[in-house]
């Protein structure tokens, strides 16, 4: 008969030849202390400069960009189509961030160009919705009225609570987005460039 191993016995086995790596655990902790950072900053009014300042006295040369990298990561996953006004203020708030720790003339005037793109979008959505409401209108009016006949009363049906007419806006929409998404591709290669020189 064999001899019986415990459970820990056989977790030491395991684990012999895994050493752990001192550096590299520094580096995702500094990244993810980046990634706080940037968090907080688009949160609210987080002073980033000074924030990334005082992370420098206190951290190592490697340490800092890997902070760095961290900010980074969030605030190229932030660049995205707009679904509202508001997300403008947020590629304002980007333009800012991504000026903190690209040390480029070049990020102001791309994130200029960045709204520029993100207003024709919203513009372009806002006139495919109401062309959509334009040409739904006579088929919701004929549902009002045969759901009026049907309950005797009036009866009102608004149209985003229309499964059609939502399904026919998404279609729109989506084909909108995919006319746009190739822009923004190449938008975060862009800045990817400009972060990586």
């Amino acid at each position: 008969m064999g001899v019986i191993k415990t459970a820990l016995e056989i977790a030491l086995e395991k684990t012999a030849n895994v050493s752990s790596d001192r550096t590299s655990i520094i580096q995702f902790e500094a990244e993810q202390k980046g990634k706080k950072l940037a968090n907080t900053f688009l949160a609210d009014s987080l002073d980033l400069a000074a924030e990334l300042k005082k992370a420098a006295a206190e951290e190592k040369g490697s340490s800092l960009q890997a902070i760095k990298q961290g900010v980074f990561e969030v605030f190229i996953s932030q660049i995205a189509l707009p679904s509202t006004q508001e997300d403008l203020e947020k590629n304002d708030k980007l333009g800012k961030g991504f000026s903190v720790i690209i040390k480029s003339n070049k990020v102001s005037s791309f994130f200029n160009e960045l709204a520029q793109i993100y207003t024709q979008y919203l513009q372009e959505a806002a006139q495919y919705e109401k062309m959509v409401h334009q040409q739904y209108a006579p088929k919701l009016r004929q549902k009002e009225e045969e759901l009026s006949r049907r309950f005797g009363r009036e009866v009102k049906i608004d149209p985003l609570q229309d499964p059609e007419f939502v399904n026919i806006l998404n279609q729109h929409v989506n084909a909108l987005k995919n006319n746009y998404e190739p822009v923004i591709e190449q938008a975060k290669e862009e800045i990817k460039k400009m972060w990586n020189d």
